[in-house]
């Protein structure tokens, strides 16, 4: 199976079927002198796992086709999608989207570039990508959303909202520095890419599918994005498969700590989205510090409390988090690093940095991670 970023002759799939320079009359094709072009794949497929069903009392009938009565009703299950490379590295990438997304994530950037998916399919990784329970492919739920979440009804009245928390700028200006694509059709796409929550808001639930595709697919690496953080934190407790976690700015769901060791939450300005922090029994905790976990934070964070910038302190008060969050693993004798971007000379990176600008540079530096820890 044979893809590349522009359409391919039918000649040259067919040569490529017979040789990786094979020729056919009038056609040739050589793969190994544009090898970065093509991602040829072993296979790809999608399947939904976990979940569970609740039955409605009453009886089936004709009489009732429609109703509920004696019917079961699927759901909470995850969804994901794979792509495995005809040469595969040892440890596959498992990869979260984080709060009111979905596998989207993870695919063509905002403005047609390659996403992480086909980023590091080409460095020979197989990728699953996950829509977790009651969001995007993986719809169907057992528990409707409630009023608690503002991200689950139509209409999404939210885009000043979302530019901000994102830190895209203050809206509508974007940030000097920013890594964003400054374009119309960017910014449209990324109004477009939000998924409204089907059902409630669980992080247990969700940890409890991912975990079983873990059991599924077997040692791999978790890559996770914002809200998504919690979730593999979780999934980690109840999964020995996973190898490593890589967290793309974790935030606005719980980091966890070990009972009686939860700290202080940074207040923000605007009380309701300031990070939050949860115990769980340290026999839990513990898990975390076996494997090597890197979070990676972005540009324009504020340094202080500020009321004239929302986004920026948001992500002030979840920074703080996630330094205290590694201090605990590493106080317990784990090991994870909280990087900076700008203190490595990265600047303008938004909320999205696996799709930003420069999302390369950011992929190269995971991929880095993972070969420091022999897990590539």
């Amino acid at each position: 199976m044979l893809f590349k970023n522009r359409l391919l002759p039918l000649c040259a799939i067919l040569s490529c079927a017979l040789s990786a320079s094979a020729v056919i009359t009038g056609c040739t094709t050589d793969l190994t002198s544009t090898s970065d072009d093509y991602i040829v794949l072993k296979t790809q497929g999608s399947f939904a796992i976990g979940g569970s069903t609740v039955t409605h009392d009453g009886t089936f009938s004709n009489d009732k086709f429609l109703e509920p009565d004696g019917q079961a009703a699927y759901g909470d299950h995850a969804y994901v999608f794979y792509q495995i490379p005809a040469k595969a590295n040892k440890y596959p990438l498992i990869f979260q989207h984080g709060g009111a997304q979905s596998k989207r994530t993870w695919e063509t950037t905002l403005d047609g570039r390659d996403g992480f998916e086909n980023i590091f399919l080409k460095k020979n990784y197989s990728v699953y990508l996950v829509d977790q329970p009651r969001i995007g492919e993986a719809g169907l739920s057992t528990k409707a959303a409630g009023p608690a979440n503002p991200y689950a009804s139509n209409p999404l009245y939210a885009d000043k909202t979302l530019y901000t928390l994102c830190r895209i700028g203050d809206f509508p200006n974007q940030f000097a520095n920013s890594q964003f694509p400054r374009t119309k059709e960017a910014l449209d796409q990324f109004q477009r890419c939000w998924t409204p929550y089907t059902g409630e808001l669980d992080d247990d639930v969700s940890s409890d599918a991912l975990a079983l595709l873990f059991d599924k697919v077997g040692p791999a690496i978790l890559v996770s994005h914002s809200m998504g953080g919690s979730v593999g934190w979780l999934t980690a407790t109840k999964t020995d498969n996973v190898k490593a976690i890589v967290a793309f700015e974790p935030g606005g769901s719980p980091f966890i700590f070990p009972e009686n060791e939860v700290p202080e939450v940074s207040p923000t300005a605007y009380a309701p989205i300031a990070a939050q922090a949860k115990a769980v029994p340290l026999e839990d905790f513990l898990k975390l510090t076996k494997i090597p976990i890197v979070l990676y934070y972005g540009d324009n964070i504020a340094s202080a409390p500020t009321k004239e910038h929302i986004g920026m302190d948001k992500w002030r008060s979840e920074f703080d988090m996630a330094k205290k969050f590694a201090a605990a693993i590493n106080r317990h004798g784990g090991n994870a690093s909280v990087i900076h971007l700008p203190d490595l000379g990265i600047k303008g990176n938004t909320h999205f940095l696996m799709s930003d600008l420069n999302n390369v540079e950011i992929a190269d530096l995971m991929e880095n991670f993972l070969k420091e820890h022999n897990l590539n």
